[in-house]
């Protein structure tokens, strides 16, 4: 008869020894307030090594003189060349009009001379009021493309910004999608 070997026994009496406890855990602001001293510890040596390294570099004083320039000439920059067709020829000289002569917001003009983005078209198409018109339409639809078609007007869309970065871009795509569709 085949022998059969016992399976060892396993004692369930025997006690087991427990794990270790686990150390305190820190909370979330115990560790970030550790954190913070071991960080502003690294940053105090970074400031020393910096200041150890480069105190042999010899400096001058800044003249703000030196540094913030006027333009040497107050001649307007030259209009670049315009386009070959009406209404984005007129785009692009307002927005030329605006670089030159200053932007301003809920007026068409103001006291300097600054215009608006509908002033500047008016000035640059000379009594043309049809062209003036087809100029206004493509600069708005350049906006809804851009801003959406919640843009109520020309106008409304100039005095909604603060400076003229926006408006004379949006000028200029206006020029770019004018040319495009040989307007």
């Amino acid at each position: 008869m085949p022998q059969t070997h016992p399976s060892p026994a396993i004692d369930q009496t025997a006690a087991t020894t427990a794990a270790p406890a686990p150390p305190t855990e820190l909370s979330l602001e115990e560790r970030l307030i550790l954190i913070d001293a071991a960080m502003t510890v690294r940053l105090d040596e970074a400031k020393v090594a910096y200041e150890v390294n480069t105190a042999h570099i010899p400096t001058e004083p800044v003249d703000l003189a030196d540094v913030v320039t006027l333009p040497v000439d107050t001649e307007p920059a030259p209009l670049p060349e315009l386009y070959p067709t009406p209404v984005a020829a007129l785009l692009q000289r307002a927005h030329h009009r605006l670089l030159t002569g200053g932007w301003c917001k809920d007026a068409l003009v103001d006291e300097n001379g600054a215009r608006c983005m509908l002033g500047a078209i008016r000035i640059e198409a000379r009594g043309d009021r049809g062209l003036e018109a087809d100029a206004a339409a493509v600069l708005l639809d350049a906006i809804r493309r851009r801003f959406g078609y919640d843009v109520d007007s020309v106008p409304s869309f100039n005095d909604a910004h603060g400076s003229a970065g926006v408006p004379l871009r949006m000028l200029d795509q206006a020029a770019h999608l004018a040319d495009a569709r040989g307007l």
